[in-house]
């Protein structure tokens, strides 16, 4: 029998879990978990907090069910204080408790980024990282008269709680730095596009600095280098980064992003230590490099990577195409594999085009306008990646997200045998166009 011990319980570290207890039923499983959520959806924050969903649902299982129904040996508010070979250290409501270890999983997750201003300890300051968090926000918002909102940050975390809040009737201004919204991720042709459907909602406050956020016991207002914005309500959306203090106390080096360094088995430079999820680097299938993408479908499997090998199986993980999509009210936004100048930088020849089309014949009602940018590599013709906004978004994404692990060309995109009807796509799908567009 092993003593298996994973640090974090959130969707990494209890699909490790699960996975080695299905595989090792007689080994002993210990999940400790700071918070008193396990197997959470961050990603639902916005939608509880606009009032789509319920905060209960953002728990895929409760915690009795891997407790009765999995034989885990899963702790709730117990924090972590040391790591050393063999040992791990909580701080428990009963106290500290020591728990050996065979095999170790840092399943750490990531925290968010708070800027370097006065005031965000304010009352009424919030960020998005937990499920707690949305109910925290929805229970100022009933103990306080909430009007306007401000958001701090560019990013995806940024536009879905500021899509919330508009869809709750309130007066938001976001604020970024940048000179566009999602400027990390994707490229300009995409995000003028969004940039302008947020500017018909809210205040869109660009190349905008915040100095401060200021009130009285709880916020009353956001200064910037330009302007004194009112705020009963501020959203943090600046970032994040992984969670990595636990495992540099026991030497695991990290990687050129600050996220765990780990092989395709998720294991890292310590002997039988594993990392997965948010706090863990992985590979990179276009470019060949280790990357940090903080997203739940690669988690989830980095997850269930890690156990299996913990557990004494040999499977691979084989890596991300960095695939993600977001919504602002009725646009889709989306995008997988490289942006073009990303795939300047990473060594590649590219050419890249850029299309507006429809999602469906004009003779059907119901469709919508798309803009698809697509790069591929000059010479040969291998697609490197597509960006998003419109309608239709994710069936694209999808498509070509699954073209650029099977290493396609645009001869294939062009030639792919697409579904059409007219309820549903035009007869020519417009990644066939695309692909077109760029190639003939």
């Amino acid at each position: 029998m092993r003593n298996i011990v994973i640090i974090g319980g959130g969707a990494a570290g209890m699909s490790a879990a699960s996975r080695i207890r299905k595989l090792r039923p007689d080994w002993k499983i210990t999940v400790l978990e700071a918070s008193e959520w396990v197997s959470h959806a961050p990603c639902g924050i916005p939608y509880v907090v606009e009032g789509i969903s319920a905060l209960d649902r953002l728990m895929h299982y409760r915690p009795e069910f891997f407790i009765r129904e999995r034989n885990i040996d899963l702790h709730i508010r117990a924090r972590v204080t040391t790591v050393r070979e063999g040992e791990v250290v909580a701080r428990e409501e009963k106290g500290e408790r020591r728990y050996p270890w065979d095999r170790l999983l840092f399943a750490t997750g990531a925290v968010p980024r708070r800027p370097p201003i006065p005031g965000t300890d304010l009352a009424g300051v919030f960020t998005a990282d937990l499920p707690p968090d949305a109910g925290i926000i929805r229970q100022y918002m009933e103990e306080h008269d909430v009007r306007k909102v401000v958001v701090i940050g560019t990013g995806y975390v940024a536009l879905e709680m500021a899509e919330a809040f508009v869809g709750r009737g309130m007066q938001v201004t976001l604020i970024g730095r940048s000179d566009r919204v999602l400027r990390r991720t994707l490229d300009r042709e995409i995000t003028d596009m969004v940039g302008a459907r947020l500017a018909g909602e809210l205040d869109l406050r660009l190349q905008e600095t915040t100095r401060a956020i200021e009130g009285s016991g709880r916020v009353e207002q956001v200064v910037t280098e330009r302007a004194v914005l009112p705020a009963d309500l501020v959203i943090l959306a600046t970032g994040i980064r992984p969670d990595t203090a636990l495992a540099e106390s026991l030497g695991v080096v990290l990687g050129e992003s600050g996220a765990i360094r780990t092989d395709d088995r998720m294991q890292t430079s310590c002997a039988n230590v594993y990392a997965a999820g948010d706090v863990a680097e992985c590979r990179h299938l276009l470019t060949g490099k280790n990357t940090w993408i903080a997203l739940a479908p690669p988690g989830n499997k980095m997850g269930f990577v890690a156990g299996s090998n913990m557990a004494g199986h040999d499977i691979r993980f084989p890596g991300v195409v960095g695939t993600a999509i977001t919504r602002f009210m009725d646009l889709e936004i989306g995008r997988t594999g490289l942006g073009e100048e990303e795939a300047r930088r990473a060594g590649f020849e590219v050419k890249s085009a850029v299309i507006n089309t429809s999602t469906g014949p004009a003779y059907f009602p119901g469709h919508g306008e798309l803009r698809l940018k697509g790069i591929a590599e000059q010479e040969s013709g291998r697609l490197l990646g597509l960006q998003a906004a419109g309608r239709g978004v994710l069936a694209r994404i999808d498509t070509f997200a699954l073209a650029l692990q099977q290493g396609c060309t645009l001869r294939d995109l062009f030639f792919s045998d697409l579904a059409y009807a007219p309820p549903f796509a035009p007869v020519w799908d417009p990644l066939v166009t695309l692909a077109r567009v760029l190639k003939f």
